[in-house]
């Protein structure tokens, strides 16, 4: 078949088919997909182990602490990584668009999920430098609140996705699925600078503890 059109297109055509561009669209798709995925692993365990300071809260108030800070980057970094996707599915993107949405139900949800973490995590870092007050006592009720309206939905949202997560997650690992999609090496790279950065605000905030009043 003949390409028409000038002759810098016609030899572009021929150098670059219509479905490599597609391709290459398809595996941005998937990366981001990946990355989200490796992200989502990295903070279930971490949160699973921020539960367990909840239940003995007194005892484990700077692991509460060291933790919570450890979680902001990958928070942000998993919130950047779904943000992306969602700006690409809705202003049109074609490959993000064949890819489709997530469930309905799941799609509601997200916004959610996003704005209840932003409140509990800010309200938590909030407690470490506020004094005793009147301020405090509205940081720590909206900190409680937001974490009993965030584990609802945090619930719902991981049962959602824990099959996708499990499936995506490791692709980025084996040898033989790593080639498939290109730069696994910078999302491996972003995850792991993602914990060192919240390892670091750990271990800076962590002697704020004793300044978190739980009533």
């Amino acid at each position: 078949m003949s390409v028409s059109g000038p002759p810098e297109q016609r030899d572009l055509a021929r150098v670059r088919p219509p479905h490599v561009a597609v391709d290459r669209a398809a595996r941005g798709v998937e990366g981001n997909a990946r990355l989200t995925a490796m992200t989502a692993s990295i903070l279930l365990v971490l949160l699973a182990a921020e539960g367990v300071t909840v239940l003995q809260i007194h005892q484990l108030l700077a692991p509460h602490v060291f933790i919570g800070m450890l979680l902001v980057p990958p928070i942000a970094l998993k919130i950047s990584s779904t943000g992306y996707r969602f700006a690409r599915y809705y202003t049109g993107a074609p490959a993000y668009r064949r890819k489709g949405p997530p469930p309905a139900l799941l799609r509601l949800l997200g916004p959610l999920v996003v704005v209840f973490t932003v409140v509990l995590f800010a309200s938590g870092i909030g407690l470490l430098f506020v004094g005793i007050g009147g301020l405090r006592d509205n940081l720590l009720l909206l900190h409680k609140a937001s974490f009993v309206l965030w584990f609802g939905a945090m619930t719902v949202h991981v049962l959602g996705h824990v099959l996708e997560t499990a499936k995506i997650a490791p692709r980025d690992f084996y040898a033989r699925t790593r080639r498939q999609v290109r730069g696994a090496g910078a999302r491996q790279w972003a995850l792991a600078t993602s914990v060192a950065v919240g390892v670091l605000l750990g271990l800076l905030l962590v002697g704020r503890a004793g300044t978190f009043f739980v009533g």
